[in-house]
């Protein structure tokens, strides 16, 4: 069931992503331009997400199952340290240089949109360049 369930999710969140715009790099990129034609409605978009996701945080927050019975996951650690700021710094200047995210990237490949396969193996090198140095570290 949990397998079922997590297709589910990522359908619906990746149809999600195309029916907002996500997956349109152009979007984007009109939505970051805010010293040119700055689109706002992908603002709308992420106002719309956290009012739809409050809710069941909240109810996550006081549980320790899941709905299907799972161990409830949430992140432990709420400090900001150098490690979140290098990461989202590194997501931003990625996201405002493609106009995709890690999301809408893996919704545009099966488009054949090439520019979304160079994304995911860059992605790709990204998380195993970070898992190397992860381990030469020892953490």
């Amino acid at each position: 069931m949990p397998v079922i369930s997590g297709f589910i999710a990522g359908v619906l969140f990746g149809v999600g992503l195309l029916l907002a715009g996500m997956a349109d790099p152009s979007k984007v990129l009109g939505f970051l331009d805010i010293a040119g034609e700055w689109d706002p409605s992908l603002g709308l978009v992420m106002i719309g997400a956290i009012a739809t996701v409050w809710l069941p945080m909240r109810w996550a927050r006081r549980h320790s199952t899941a709905l299907l019975g799972g161990v409830m996951q949430l992140p432990e650690r709420r400090d900001v340290d150098s490690r979140l700021i290098g990461g989202s710094l590194v997501f931003g200047v990625g996201w405002g240089l493609a106009g995709i995210c890690p999301g809408p990237a893996l919704v545009l490949l099966p488009s054949g949109y090439w520019q979304a396969w160079l994304f995911v193996a860059a992605m790709l090198g990204g998380m195993t360049l970070f898992q190397w140095i992860q381990t030469r570290r020892g953490t």
